[in-house]
């Protein structure tokens, strides 16, 4: 992650957000080439070109999303969240750790829109098959149950 923002919180959140580094700016263009070598040098971490929790199947390439043998139709948001809840099923995510995931670092908005989502996604996935495989974690956010 590239980013003037500077402060400790920052950096916990870019790194814990998912980063694999963080450099501030201004920088020196012979750390961030040392940085880039050390991060090849780590290797590639295989993904699966499908995610799967229970009988909930995400296909980040087609953008497509299926319970079972049945497709669920959703918006570029509504994927976006769900496919974040799927790379880390069973983990209780914040709302502020969504937000960052499904929109973007920068989205500043602290109004309800997480709830908003989730909600849609409980009417798509989960209530026409009779599930309730996203959860609510009070005091916390959101977790998708794992399996």
């Amino acid at each position: 992650m590239l980013t003037a923002r500077d402060g400790v919180e920052d950096r916990v959140a870019g790194l814990d957000s998912g980063a694999d580094d963080y450099l501030t700016k201004p920088f020196s263009f012979a750390e961030l080439l040392a940085r880039l070598r050390a991060l090849t040098r780590r290797g590639g971490i295989e993904r699966p070109t499908e995610l799967v929790v229970g009988d909930l199947t995400l296909d980040p390439a087609a953008r497509r999303v299926w319970r079972g043998n049945t497709e669920i139709p959703l918006s570029p948001k509504e994927f976006a969240l769900l496919e974040t809840f799927m790379r880390r099923p069973g983990q209780a995510l914040s709302r502020l750790q969504l937000i960052e995931h499904a929109w973007d670092f920068a989205y500043e908005n602290r109004s309800n829109v997480i709830d908003v989502y989730v909600r849609y996604l409980r009417e798509k996935v989960d209530r026409p098959f009779g599930e309730e495989s996203l959860e609510t974690v009070r005091g916390v956010g959101y977790r998708l149950r794992d399996g």
